[in-house]
């Protein structure tokens, strides 16, 4: 009696799914891609080129341009740094402690969200105004939000907390909180767990977090315009730039400026998600 063949395994690609075949999705996959992503951005990048590379060189160093880009991921960097620390408080807030009212602050997270975004600058404008009721409090101490980079700098904050928020409150509610009962049975100190215990298994979350708040402020518009004051080489933001050539029918101009804010925000990214996924490696969670 000869013994049966072993049966080969299915390869896991080829599982079943709820979907249909992998062709059908991975084509509607790429077609969806392609219309909604790729082809946009081409034509983003072929369409400064009518202009020329001088005149396109000479666009890209002009002061004005140079300030607005500086400023534009300077207050975004800022701003998504200021969010990584008070967005993982507040996240930590709301799944370790039980209190009044923990529902309605939830729910106040999301409204950066739901919020559009011209109305938001035009009630920090006047919030943030010298007789707002915030810069009324501000002017007598020579603090000036509204109308200044600074103005900037908050609503960019104001918009990117959510992002944060949200990407770190799911990852701290699947880390045990044994773990840190554990840490303190072996003696170490509160600093300590937070630093080997909880900081590691938080990092790719709170990179995430950063990257999103980050990419999300840099192409803000609605909500910076009412509170930024709009002065060249001080106040004005690189959308508003675009915004402007829009107006005076130079397409190439304002896809130009879109090219180099593209360019830098890939290069920002691309180096975020790659110490991401180190610090998924270092974690284990990648192997």
């Amino acid at each position: 009696m000869t013994a049966s063949a072993p049966i080969a395994q299915p390869k896991r690609w080829l599982k079943p799914s709820v979907l249909p075949g992998f062709g059908l999705t991975f084509g509607l996959t790429l077609l969806w891609l392609s219309v909604v992503v790729l082809i946009p951005l081409i034509a983003l990048v072929i369409r400064p080129w009518e202009m020329g590379l001088e005149r396109f060189i000479d666009l890209a160093s002009r002061p004005r341009v140079v300030a607005a880009l500086r400023l534009s991921f300077g207050t975004a960097a800022a701003a998504a740094a200021v969010n990584l620390v008070f967005g993982a408080i507040i996240a930590w807030v709301l799944v370790r402690t039980e209190f009044p009212g923990k529902r309605i602050i939830d729910a106040i997270v999301d409204l950066p969200f739901a919020l559009p975004t011209a109305v938001a600058g035009i009630a920090l404008a006047a919030l943030y105004a010298p007789n707002g009721w915030i810069g009324a409090l501000l002017d007598p101490l020579g603090i000036q939000v509204a109308y200044t980079p600074l103005g900037i700098f908050v609503a960019l904050t104001f918009i990117g907390l959510p992002f944060v928020v949200r990407t770190v409150q799911p990852v701290l509610e699947d880390i045990d909180a044994d773990l840190e009962d554990a840490a303190a049975s072996l003696g170490a100190s509160r600093l300590q767990t937070l630093a080997r215990v909880i900081a590691p298994a938080l990092a790719p979350a709170l990179l995430t977090g950063f990257a999103l708040a980050f990419a999300r402020a840099v192409g803000e518009y609605g909500s910076v315009i009412f509170i930024a004051g709009n002065i060249p080489q001080v106040s004005e933001i690189a959308p508003l730039l675009i915004v402007i050539r829009l107006d005076e029918f130079d397409y190439a101009g304002a896809a130009a400026i879109g090219v180099f804010m593209l360019a830098v925000s890939f290069a920002v990214l691309l180096a975020l998600n790659l110490t991401q996924r180190w610090a998924r490696r270092a974690t284990g969670n990648e192997s």
